[in-house]
């Protein structure tokens, strides 16, 4: 029986913990082997490296770089091609526009060999979009390139799912969301703002690109829906927070939403009003610090409007719900038919309430 390898490209902020979540979990997950690979060989990243080589993942970098990483104590054991064509599930965790160029000038060699490759929420027409929990029903032997969709666009597509279209796919009239990000990861030093920032609407019919590529998300399931965003940044480094607003044709309540909350394991409630607060705990309880869910959800702040009206705030667990997604479909691929069970070994993972 063929070895089930699954090779990381980036180590940034989620490749990282995606390399180290599926070393601690590959047993459970039906995975024999991980292998990343480095770009550049910097000293100021080999002790990450050393550690996550130390949880038995097992480094690539390009040919031309093997010395260069030599050099700084780090004995890589594949090049960037080799590591690819012994692969079962590649998964692209570089920054934006560098998993378009990957696919060009590696993964399509080795679409004979590999099973299945991925990319993350930049990488628009990569391939099918997809997130755990919403469209994993139109993935099919066919789609052998998929795009993770983006943290933010993970929480939206949550909340339309479920508190609209779980009543009917034509329940929803209009959503509309105001993405209030974070301003960069605490593990990055650069892109922080200094005040809050908005961010312009790119598209005439969605907004920005976060309402987009959730409509398109939804396209996959051959649903036309009426979304809309608009984005700013904030000079804080916690949590992405949403503001929501879904009109829907049947009645409803705030009772009634909230029981439609409570009953998505993929969704947590909070008293926090802070993000802070919700950070805090994901760090201290979370898997490798993460929350897996796609959005927590402050349920003081739900308000239901003439029936029909629905208005809260959330929080975003970025790197938590795209990694999610990300180990979905990597056992998908090396499961078909047993995926499910093995992921739901990650339900201790989850939380019903934060």
């Amino acid at each position: 029986m063929d070895r089930k390898v699954v090779h990381i490209v980036g180590t940034g902020t989620i490749g990282e913990p995606l390399i180290g979540i599926l070393c601690e979990q590959k047993s459970n997950l039906g995975i024999d082997e991980i292998t990343f690979h480095k770009h550049s060989p910097l000293t100021k990243d080999a002790p990450k490296i050393k550690n996550l080589i130390s949880k038995g993942a097992r480094l690539s970098v390009l040919e031309d770089r093997v010395e260069s990483f030599k050099e700084i104590g780090l004995d890589p054991e594949f090049t960037m091609d080799e590591a690819i064509s012994r692969s079962s599930v590649v998964i692209d965790c570089t920054p934006s526009g560098h998993g378009h160029s990957n696919k060009e000038n590696f993964y399509k060699k080795y679409t004979d060999k590999v099973k299945g490759f991925l990319a993350q929420g930049s990488e628009n027409g990569f391939g099918k979009k997809y997130a755990r929990g919403i469209n994993d029903h139109v993935i099919n032997s066919e789609d052998q390139f998929l795009q993770i969709v983006s943290c933010n666009t993970h929480n939206i597509a949550c909340l339309v799912n479920t508190i609209a279209l779980s009543i009917s796919p034509d329940n929803l009239v209009d959503g509309k969301f105001v993405c209030i990000r974070r301003s960069n990861d605490i593990s990055q030093t650069g892109s922080f703002v200094p005040a809050p920032t908005v961010n312009n609407h790119g598209h005439p019919l969605y907004g920005t690109h976060h309402a987009e590529d959730a409509a398109g998300l939804f396209k996959t399931m051959n649903l036309d829906l009426d979304l809309f965003s608009s984005a700013m940044k904030v000079n804080s480094q916690y949590m992405h927070t949403v503001w929501f607003n879904l009109k829907v044709k049947e009645p409803t309540s705030k009772d009634k939403v909230i029981d439609l909350l409570k009953g998505n394991d993929r969704i947590a409630l909070t008293e926090h009003h802070s993000t802070n607060e919700v950070f805090s705990f994901g760090r201290d309880q979370g898997l490798y610090g993460r929350i897996l869910n796609q959005t927590v959800i402050v349920e003081e702040s739900i308000n239901v409007r003439n029936d029909h009206e629905i208005s809260g705030f959330c929080f975003t667990p970025q790197d938590g719900n795209s990694i999610l997604s990300s180990i979905a479909a990597t056992v998908r691929f090396l499961n078909p038919h047993s995926y499910q069970d093995k992921i739901n070994t990650l339900g201790p993972f989850f939380f019903d309430r934060v």
